[in-house]
């Protein structure tokens, strides 16, 4: 089995997925449980996405760049600076610090 034929069937997996989740009726997701696990699920794994990215390299934990970078587009979201902003300061910052070291 090669690369490719692994990325067919995960593509097919997704859109049956997809498909089976058109099947749910509206009313189990109008339910104020169901959309509440949803919205705490997709911040959850946003986070976990940005920490993964942020700190891991292979199988190692590492600390350069990335996570003064990460922590100072945090902030400017908190400050509700426009994103383009949020995306040039972060990259300042992380070449700011790769330069240095």
């Amino acid at each position: 089995m090669t690369i490719w034929h692994i990325v067919i069937a995960a593509s097919i997996a997704v859109l049956a997925i997809k498909f089976v989740g058109y099947l749910v009726p509206p009313t189990l997701l109008s339910r104020p449980a169901p959309a509440r696990i949803a919205d705490l699920l997709t911040v959850a794994l946003l986070a976990a996405l940005i920490a993964v990215q942020t700190l891991g390299s292979g199988q190692a934990v590492v600390l350069d760049a990335r996570v003064p970078a990460v922590l100072v587009a945090g902030v400017l979201f908190w400050l509700k600076v426009p994103f383009i902003v949020v995306v040039i300061a972060a990259a300042v910052v992380a070449a700011g610090i790769r330069a240095l070291t």
